[in-house]
């Protein structure tokens, strides 16, 4: 498919197939593909718990408004948005550091430079750090549902779910935030995929507040 026929045949599915599984080598592409979103000074503050088992789906779906679709998609991600990654020391700053350094875009006598300037755009208030992790979880998570289109794989984004529950059940740490679910899987066949909704013009989208 073109970028164009992924973007416009993606839709929210509500009718998954629970007799057709998503194999571990398309959750990999998938997941590569995500991977590929942008994310400020490539800190990438996201992670994914994937939920297939049928124990933690009943669970799940029982915290998230019991959504059949949980249980029915082969599997569910639960997106993690990480509000500590900027910090110092977190190992995935550390690792991209060092990773710059490497590709010459950054030198070891920057960091304290690096370190100012995370604190000062993602760690100056509580607001920021939440804005800095969601914000980046969301490129993350729509790349991630264009990735699965890409390869025929339908998904559900939800945010209907008891957030703190979540993570209590999955001993998600409190620097998480969990800003949607998805549910990924294959449309079941026979039911009826409703028209595709309506979506701003570009007239519509094009703002000023002079």
């Amino acid at each position: 498919m073109t970028f164009k026929e992924v973007v416009n045949s993606r839709r929210a599915i509500n009718f998954f197939d629970p007799e057709k599984s998503v194999s571990k080598e398309d959750l990999k592409s998938i997941l590569e593909m995500a991977a590929k979103a942008p994310s400020s000074f490539n800190l990438q503050p996201w992670s994914v718990m994937v939920i297939d088992g049928k124990e933690d789906k009943e669970t799940l779906r029982k915290l998230a408004w019991n959504q059949p679709k949980i249980t029915e998609a082969p599997l569910t991600l639960i997106v993690l948005a990480d509000q500590d990654g900027w910090k110092e020391g977190h190992p995935f700053v550390e690792k991209n550091f060092q990773e710059m350094i490497k590709s010459g875009t950054m030198q070891e006598a920057q960091r304290e430079w690096f370190k100012g300037a995370r604190e000062g755009l993602y760690g100056s208030t509580p607001e920021r750090k939440l804005a800095f992790a969601v914000k980046n979880a969301a490129f993350f998570a729509m790349t991630l549902m264009l990735a699965a289109k890409s390869l025929g794989i339908e998904t559900h984004p939800m945010d209907g779910f008891d957030m703190d529950k979540v993570k209590q059940a999955f001993k998600i740490p409190d620097t998480y935030w969990v800003p949607l679910l998805i549910a990924v899987g294959y449309f079941k066949k026979g039911e009826t995929l409703m028209p595709a909704k309506w979506r701003k013009s570009p007239e519509e989208l094009i703002v000023r507040f002079d």
